[in-house]
This record gives C-alpha cells, sequence and structure tokens, in this order.
C-alpha cells in the first residue's frame, strides 16, 4: 500500500529499542508518509532529538509543558493531527500508563487526548513482558481496541538473555501500519445508520452452580462494535458473558443465555444492519434443577437437552429483518463446506467463515484468519488482528449500505 500523505505520529518509549525507531522513519518516509515524532525522556537516554528530527524531516516533541506548543493547546493538536499514532518502542512502563489512563508527560497526554487508531510495538525483557500486571495492561488495551504488532522472540539487549520481548523490526511494523490503515473505515462512513451486534458466549444453566459454555472470548465481537461506532454508526451491542470491558460510545446489553440473548437483539430491532458474532449455545438442558445436583454412587446424572432458539435464523427472516445480516460461522472442519451451508440455511446476508480448531489460536487469541462467504463466491483475508478483521468488515458493510443507497 501507498503511505503518501498518511499522516503517522510516532511515540518513541524509552527502551533500547528505541534505535529501530529511527529506521522505521525512514522506511515511512520511503512510502511517502509524514512523520511527527514525540520522544519521551526514557527515549531520549538512547537516541537524541536531532537524530529524529533530521530523520523525520519535521520538529522533534518532547515538552509537555512548552509556552510554545502548547499555546494552541498543542497535545490535543498532535493528537488529532493523524491518520494513526504508533508507539514504538512501547515499553512496560508506557502500557502500564496506557492501561490505567495517567498522564503525567507528552506522549501519555496525547494519547489519552486522541481519537484515532493507536498501533504499539511493545518492546521489553521477557521477564517483564511475562509479569501479571504487563498481561492485565496489555488485555486492557487489546479490549479497548489498541492494535499491537509483536513482541518477537530472541536475544535480549541483557546478555545471556532470550525469549519473547524484543520489539517487532521496522519493515513488519510498517506491514502492520499498512494493513491497518488499508482497513480502517473513514470516520463517518456508517453515519446515520444503526447496528445490532453480538458478542461472547453464552452460558446455560445445569442447576444454580454448573452451565454448559464454549470458549468464546467476544473480543471479535466487540471490535466489530467498536469500529462500528468509530465510524458513526449507533451501535446496540448484545454480549455473553465476557472477561473484556464494554467498547466505549456503544450500548451494550449483559445477558447470559441464548433465550435473553435473543429478546435483547429482538427488542433492538429496527436496525439497518445486524451482526451476530456471538458463539450462541446450540443446546440447552432441557429441565435446571433447582437444587445443586449431588453425587449419587459413581452413576453420572443423565441430561436431557432441547435446542436453542436459532438467533441468526430468527433476524434473517424476521418482520424487521435489517437490510443486511451478517452471521459467523465458527467451524473446526471443512469450515468453507459448513459456511456455504450455513448461508443457505439461515437466510442471512454474509457468513464471516474462520477456524476455531485449537491448532488456530482463534478463540482466546488475538489475530484471526476469515472468509467472507456470499452468495456472489468466497473472499479470503489474510491472518489480520481481530481489530483489523473488524475494521475490514465495518469497510465493506459501509461500501454495501452506500451502493445500495446509490
Amino acid at each position: 500500500m501507498d503511505l503518501k500523505d498518511k499522516r503517522i505520529l510516532l511515540v518513541i518509549g524509552g527502551g533500547i529499542a528505541a534505535y529501530k525507531s529511527l529506521d522505521l522513519i525512514r522506511r515511512l518516509r520511503e512510502r511517502g508518509a509524514k512523520v511527527r515524532a514525540i520522544l519521551t525522556a526514557g527515549g531520549a537516554e538512547f537516541i537524541t532529538p536531532l537524530s529524529v528530527a533530521a530523520i523525520s524531516g519535521e520538529r522533534c516533541f518532547t515538552e509537555l509543558f512548552s509556552h510554545q506548543d502548547e499555546f494552541d493547546i498543542g497535545h490535543i493538536r498532535l493528537s488529532r493531527e493523524a491518520d494513526l499514532i504508533v508507539v514504538a518502542p512501547a515499553t512496560a512502563d508506557l502500557i502500564a500508563k496506557m492501561a490505567q489512563g495517567i498522564t503525567n508527560d507528552l506522549a501519555t497526554a496525547v494519547l489519552l487526548a486522541t481519537d484515532e487508531r493507536v498501533l504499539i510495538a511493545p518492546a521489553m525483557n521477557p521477564m517483564m513482558w511475562n509479569h501479571p500486571a504487563t498481561k492485565r495492561n496489555f488485555a486492557q488495551l487489546s479490549a479497548d481496541g489498541i492494535v499491537s504488532v509483536g513482541p518477537n522472540a530472541g536475544e535480549m539487549a541483557e546478555r545471556g538473555e532470550n525469549g519473547v520481548g524484543r520489539m517487532a523490526e521496522p519493515l513488519e511494523i510498517v506491514a502492520a501500519i499498512e494493513g491497518l490503515l488499508n482497513e480502517m473505515p473513514a470516520p463517518d462512513a456508517l453515519r446515520g445508520t444503526r447496528m445490532l451486534v453480538t458478542s461472547g458466549p453464552t452460558r446455560e444453566p445445569i442447576d444454580p452452580v454448573r452451565y454448559i459454555s464454549n470458549r468464546s472470548s467476544g473480543r471479535q465481537g466487540h471490535a466489530v462494535a467498536r469500529a462500528a461506532a468509530a465510524a458513526g454508526a449507533e451501535v446496540t451491542l448484545v454480549s455473553g458473558p465476557v472477561e473484556i470491558p464494554d467498547p466505549s460510545g456503544v450500548k451494550t446489553i449483559h445477558v447470559e443465555t441464548a433465550a435473553e440473548m435473543l429478546s435483547a437483539a429482538q427488542a433492538a430491532l429496527p436496525v439497518d444492519v445486524a451482526v451476530c458474532a456471538a458463539a450462541v449455545a446450540d443446546w440447552r438442558v432441557d429441565a435446571v434443577a433447582n437444587e445443586k445436583v449431588k453425587k449419587t454412587g459413581s452413576r453420572a446424572p443423565t441430561l436431557s437437552f432441547v435446542e436453542n432458539p436459532d438467533i441468526l435464523a430468527t433476524l434473517s427472516h424476521g418482520k424487521k429483518r435489517p437490510r443486511l445480516v451478517v452471521g459467523f460461522a465458527a467451524e473446526t472442519e471443512k469450515l468453507l463446506e459448513h459456511a456455504r451451508e450455513k448461508l443457505l440455511r439461515k437466510g442471512c446476508d454474509w457468513i464471516v467463515a474462520n477456524d476455531v480448531s485449537p491448532k488456530s489460536g482463534t478463540f482466546g487469541g488475538r489475530n484471526n484468519q476469515v472468509h467472507l462467504v456470499t452468495s456472489g463466491g468466497v473472499e479470503s483475508w489474510p491472518v489480520l488482528s481481530k481489530e483489523a478483521v473488524a475494521d475490514g468488515l465495518v469497510r465493506r458493510i459501509a461500501s454495501t449500505l452506500n451502493e445500495a443507497r446509490a
């Protein structure tokens, strides 16, 4: 992709990998991008503002309390005058501050003030990367819609240290930037559009203690809701039980069972678009016990099941059918065969098919590879972050709606 005239704001954190950021700037400029850089105090311990300015061709920003820059609210201006903000290296300190909303310097103030997409390239010692605090902070950023590239495995700056923590190489980061900017829908692409998104698993109770569920994390559905809201849509998200925060700018309704999800989805109608990304349980227990089922010797209890309501089919065939109904097919075998069959059986317009076998790492993971199945054929997408998949899907939805209006 040509990055000509794309505006990248690069935040350079305080890690030894900061030296790679100089090459990153050069690679971006080779592709026509305009790069501004914020150099943190830690970053300035490894490279200088002069070297950053010389390679970027722009002034290097370092101070939050600058009389010259803050005369016109400089940190707000910097945060808005970019198509994408990239943090490389994203140190453990920066990741923690971003996750908690701490703003004690120019970089963190800009990151909190922006409404643009943010891409981070983590870089730190493997022990720091694997620390529970870093894992919590990184999970929060992922839930907030921040996309990441890396870290990679390899030798560390510290002698004898090996593991996951190396910052992605400059060309890897460039590829991630190109992918994001290529898929991001325009901020007003869905202005005036109402959208319903279902996300996460459902839980079907057996007794007051136990339930039947699945491994869905809700990350993909939540990412779709977030991307649609960023594109200007009025979004209602019906979410099963997940461990990720509600997306900002979205009306979120929390449910447990498939029946509750269907009821909430129908209550949200009419909408222009419905995206059914939830992993809904196909069956529920016929008779839920009022008390905890106890062991009775060595014989296990027998459970009788009944079929749950089919949310996707109900929305596709209902009187208040949305103009565009998109379903998801999570399969472990014969992916496209099952997806095509599901498209016909459910009566929806599109199926987003993805492999959720254990080897794929899709359930609970950060990446996804999907195939968009329509009556016109199959379009296979590369492995992307779930946020990039959401951006691409929302962009395709906006394009289809605009073509229909025209």
